[in-house]
């Protein structure tokens, strides 16, 4: 008689799947789009009813590389607890979280020290567009969710033959911030919370080329080494110095700024990144004009119709008073 509380395996043997390794070369992950190129941007706002505010951005990469998306939800501002001490400014708390399916990397409910990284900067950077002092005794909450980090998948698994090492993803976490700077923007718009300007995120890199480094080590790092503005995947193998700013356009200011690698020439990384943040800001400014319902200029155009029409009516009986005045 066999138990019933007993799972038998097969009566013969079996083996586990083994899986190939995606046959990709070093020729394929070569950069297919202009030094100034910027990847196309999509974004759309309200797609969260329980919050505030909230927005989804997927920056659509050129094929085969993968694409960036996450989703920002803004909650509040709500009153702080009793316990909280008294507060004049408004408190910001960001989170930052990968799904356990964005990539390889990810560890679900465990928290990376990159995530950290990321709340720690995109806090920094909304704390500088936000009017705190508006909301006293208030607290903010933006959540954030990385449902595809953009992290190539051959990358993942390719190992360096001279160093016996993978090559480094800590520069894709500068995209990760920037794409969360101007998805947050977008939802704090969204629900309402006074901003002194509309703060986007852009990123640079210096990509230097292998075979001039190694060949060549009397030029210097301008000579072999050239600007990219936005990289993705299919760059990070090649970098030595990336850069990510929050900036507001119409005040000319930096609410962040975030340097990491061999920063040779700071001003020109810098620049990169503002011209890569100030086209974000045109896709940012044009979806919220689409999206958000222009209250204040609709009613405009109706009380001033609404008068013209009045004093119309005002002036027609008017006149027919004088003329019954003069018949009399």
């Amino acid at each position: 008689m066999n138990d019933r509380r007993r799972v038998n395996g097969p009566i013969t043997g079996s083996a586990p799947p083994v899986f190939a390794a995606p046959a990709t070369s070093h020729a394929s992950a070569a950069r297919t789009r202009h030094p100034r190129q910027l990847q196309k941007i999509f974004l759309r706002t309200g797609v969260t009813a329980s919050a505030s505010g909230s927005a989804y951005l997927e920056v659509q990469s050129h094929a085969p590389s993968p694409s960036l998306k996450l989703l920002c939800s803004v909650h509040g501002p709500r009153p702080l607890l009793r316990s909280a001490p008294f507060s004049s400014q408004l408190v910001l708390s960001t989170h930052i979280s990968l799904a356990p399916f964005a990539s390889d990397d990810a560890r679900g409910n465990v928290r990376s020290t990159s995530e950290r990284d990321i709340g720690v900067h995109l806090a920094s950077a909304l704390r500088g567009v936000i009017l705190g002092e508006r909301f006293p005794k208030s607290g903010l909450d933006v959540v954030v969710t990385v449902m595809e980090a953009g992290l190539d998948d051959y990358r993942q698994h390719e190992v360096d033959a001279e160093t016996d090492r993978r090559p480094s993803i800590e520069y894709e976490t500068m995209s990760i911030l920037a794409g969360c700077i101007t998805a947050a923007s977008a939802a704090l718009i969204e629900a309402g919370i006074d901003c002194i300007d509309l703060v986007t995120g852009g990123v640079a890199a210096m990509s230097v080329s292998r075979d001039e480094q190694t060949s060549d080590e009397t030029h210097s790092r301008s000579d072999q080494s050239t600007l990219i503005l936005d990289p993705s995947s299919r760059d990070s193998s090649n970098l030595a110095a990336a850069c990510v700013v929050g900036y507001l356009a119409s005040r000319d200011e930096l609410a962040e700024l975030w340097l990491k690698g061999d920063v040779t020439m700071p001003e020109k990384l810098i620049d990169g990144a503002v011209e890569a943040a100030i086209g974000a800001r045109k896709m940012l400014a044009s979806t919220l004009t689409d999206s958000l319902p222009l209250a204040s200029s609709e009613p405009q155009e109706d009380k001033s119709e609404v008068a013209e029409h009045k004093m119309q009516h005002h002036t027609v009986k008017s006149v027919t008073h004088d003329m019954q005045m003069d018949e009399r």
